[in-house]
This record gives C-alpha cells, sequence and structure tokens, in this order.
C-alpha cells in the first residue's frame, strides 16, 4: 500500500484526531455592526489637487463643470482651469486644480462630477 506524503505541519505517525490544529489568521474583515476606523489619508490637508474631467464637447461643459467645482470649493481658481480636445473633436478634457481642504470634499466633488450626463471620466 502506497503512503501519502506527510501535510506540512502533520506530525508523522500520529492519527490525525491528535494532530495540532492550526488556527486561521483574522480577518481584515470587520463584523457587521463594527466600528471602522477611517483609512489613513495619503494627502496631507490642505493640497492643490488636480481633477481631470473628460466629457462630451459641448458648450455646457466647461461652465457646468465650474459651476459644481465652485459649490464645493469657493476659492476656486478660473486661472488654473486647462482645457483640451480630443483629436477628433468629439470629447473634452478639462483639468481644474483647487486647494482641497478634506476628503469629503474630495469625494463630494468627484461624486457629484460623476452623475453629470456629459462627463464621462473623472480622474
Amino acid at each position: 500500500m502506497n503512503e501519502l506524503p506527510d501535510t506540512p505541519g502533520e506530525e508523522p505517525g500520529k492519527p490525525l484526531d491528535e494532530q495540532p490544529v492550526e488556527q486561521p489568521e483574522q480577518s481584515a474583515v470587520q463584523p457587521a455592526g463594527a466600528a471602522a476606523e477611517e483609512p489613513q489619508s495619503l494627502l496631507v490637508f490642505p493640497t492643490d489637487f488636480p481633477i481631470k474631467i473628460m466629457g462630451l464637447n459641448r458648450l455646457e461643459l466647461e461652465p457646468q463643470v465650474v459651476e459644481i467645482v465652485r459649490r464645493h470649493a469657493p476659492d476656486f481658481d478660473d486661472n488654473t482651469l486647462e482645457v483640451r480636445q480630443s483629436r477628433a473633436g468629439n470629447y473634452l478634457s478639462l483639468t481644474v486644480t483647487i486647494r482641497a481642504q478634506s476628503r469629503p470634499q474630495l469625494d463630494a466633488i468627484y461624486m457629484e462630477l460623476t452623475r453629470h450626463p456629459l462627463v464621462k471620466v473623472v480622474l
């Protein structure tokens, strides 16, 4: 009869019910209802933060993007706005640089921009 090779951690010659049992590692998943710690941000606020928006090339895109950004960053400076047209002219790329005050502020800007019907991508 062929013997199977020993499993790592198994003590040869001992019955399986007497073998040491390895405990599983603690999961990083929090149980339901447990308070999760806020992830550590790599950003130090306040900071200048560029946001790139790509959307359909329509006249109303630029002023509507600026309006959204101003709603969340009232001190937004129009001079930081950069606009580029795609090669075929179907899309616009807008880069706005804001003085970000917090992660929730950035999240709110991203959420509102991504819901805009002319916006395709926000980076």
